[in-house]
This record gives C-alpha cells, structure tokens and sequence, in this order.
C-alpha cells in the first residue's frame, strides 16, 4: 500500500505491536479521540454561520472567559471517550476537578487515563484563527478494580503513553505520538478520513523563528530579555522571524514543521507560567522530544517535573534543540 494513501485506523492497527502494552485498547482510545476531533472540526469550520461562537456566560476554572465551541468541544471529547467504555477517568482544562469513569461492567477496569484541553488558543475563535485540541494518555497508577484518584492524574510527563494534538486551520490535522516517533495526519473533508502526511515529523535541530507574545517584553525576566534581544540582533544567520499566533497547537505546529522556538516564560504578571503543565505543556513536551526537539521551564526538563495539582501553570520553552539550550543558557546567565 502506497503510505501517501494510508489511513489513521490502517496506521494505528499497523503500528500497534510497537507500543509496548499491545491490548487494543490503546488504539480504540486514539480512534476515539479521531471521531471526537472530526465532530469538533465540523462544528469549528461552521462556526461563522451559526450562534456557536462567542462566550459561553462561564468562566473555567482558569478564571477564563469560556467560549461555546470550547464547551461544547469539551462535551464532545468527554462523551466520545466515556462512550468508547476505555478511560478510567479525564481531566479537561474546562473542568475543576477530574472525572471518574467506570467500566461498563463496574467494576473500574479500564487503564487509561485521559487529560486535554479541548479547544486552544479559543480566544482566536472569533477571529477565524488556528485553534487546536491537545491531548495527554497515562496508564493509571492506581490498582485496577478500584476508582481512579488524584494519583492517576498527577504523573510527571515522562510516563505519558501517547499525546497529541489537532489543529483545525487551512486543513485540519491530528498529530500524535505513542513514544514511537511523531507523525501526521490531514483529514480529507470530503469523505471525513485522516491520510498520513507527514511520517516520521521532526524538528531541525535549528531555526530562524521565535514565537513568544513581545507585548509582554517588560514583564519577562532577564534572561528571557537577554535571549530576545540575541534573536533581534543582526549577526550570523540572525536576526530571527518572529511568529507569534497565540495558539500553541499553531505555534508548535509552525515551528515542528520549519524550526523555531516557542517561549511562555513566568513574568511579574504570572509568577509561575501561564500555561498548565498537565493539559499543555507535558503533551507538547513529549512530542517535541520524540520529534528531536527540547522542552523545558527554562531550567529543567519539563517531563522530569512532578505535578503537585490538577491546574498547576509551569514557564514553557520549547521547540529546536539548539535554540532552547541557547535561551537556557541566557537564562542560566541573567
């Protein structure tokens, strides 16, 4: 079979003796999250037509204003997962706490466990820019026959089992990795199925872009300060590209794709970081390493770091390799 026309189900049954707990239901949860991102994908392409997008009235547990199609993407994704009778218990960034699943036998034999943010970057909705879903799988820690806990969902990113994200732009992708590699697929509207098309996804090792949101210069610290400069400064093959879209899945996606960095450091109006280790950062951390890439807060590898709570906010950098040991190392130096 020609892989330009494999599907994601084909790929998934091919590739499935490669991860080392090789029941099934791994790949049923991955094709779960496949039919939840085509449902979410139809409403987000629609979403100028009808009274779907706009703020929802609530805000989530951030404090953030929730937008409906976040809403409702979070619905998808929790009903879509229970449904499939797989996961043990989801953690949603939408969500205050975590929710426990039972196995449709009831007696809590599922292994997985699930967290995503259902739609990022959704303060570009209204503007018709890129958002994306991430998602985050572990095996759960606690014993199988009793209920999922805290416990289960507060695991440093290095055990993960698969992440991944979807991006809904000009075409809409899902990207994933079970510690295999990371590789692509684009859905073909037209008969809803998602096509491999970018096998064996990397990042160059360096880049000549950097994405982080300079209106926040001021508030950043010295180092992150220092790091910007040097990528403005005209010497060698700088000064770099700067690309900022203000959805991660984007931003990562861009910079997978044509090397870069992406920084989201702490600052005095986030002392600790904007974006939510467990939800955001873990799931781009493990692609990026399985795609050649770095990730960490700036001082310590982003997989390493034990979660202390379901919402924890850590600082961000991440993307190809050279260039985030560099920021490090302004970083180090400040």
């Amino acid at each position: 079979m020609s892989r330009t026309h494999q599907t994601l189900g084909e790929f998934i049954i091919e590739n499935q003796t490669s991860f080392k707990y090789s029941s099934g239901e791994l790949s049923s949860l991955i094709n779960s999250i496949r039919l939840a991102a085509k449902v979410v994908n139809y409403e987000v392409n629609k979403a100028g037509l009808v009274d779907i997008i706009g703020a929802a009235g609530d805000r989530n547990i951030q404090g953030e204003d929730q937008q409906k199609l976040d809403v409702y993407a979070n619905e998808k994704f929790i009903q879509t997962m229970t449904n499939r009778n797989i996961v043990c218990g989801i953690a949603s960034e939408e969500e205050d706490d975590f929710i426990a699943i039972n196995s449709q036998d009831e007696n809590h034999q599922n292994k997985y466990v699930v967290l995503i943010d259902p739609l990022d970057g959704s303060s570009n909705i209204d503007v018709n820019v890129s958002v994306g879903t991430i998602f985050s799988i572990y095996r759960r820690v606690t014993p199988i026959g009793t209920p999922v806990t805290i416990e289960d969902f507060l695991q440093p990113g290095n055990q993960q089992v698969a992440a991944g994200y979807v991006v809904y732009g000009t075409s809409t992708m899902l990207v994933y990795t079970t510690g295999d590699g990371v590789n692509g697929f684009t859905l073909n509207p037209a008969i809803g199925t998602f096509y491999l098309s970018h096998p064996n996804m990397e990042f160059p090792v360096d880049g000549q872009i950097y994405s982080v949101n300079e209106g926040n210069y001021i508030h950043f610290p010295q180092g992150i300060k220092n790091y910007i400069k040097y990528c403005q400064m005209e010497e060698g093959d700088r000064p770099y590209t700067s690309r900022y879209i203000g959805s991660l899945v984007s931003d990562f996606h861009r910079n997978m794709i044509k090397g870069g960095i992406y920084l989201y450091p702490k600052s005095s109006l986030n002392a600790k970081g904007k974006l939510r280790l467990l939800y955001e950062c873990n799931p781009m951390a493990f692609l990026a390493e399985q795609a050649n890439g770095k990730a960490s807060d700036g001082n310590q590898r982003i997989l390493d770091i034990q979660p202390t709570e379901l919402h924890e906010r850590v600082p961000f950098v991440c993307g190809s390799r050279n260039m985030v040991e560099k920021c490090e190392e302004f970083i180090r130096n400040a």
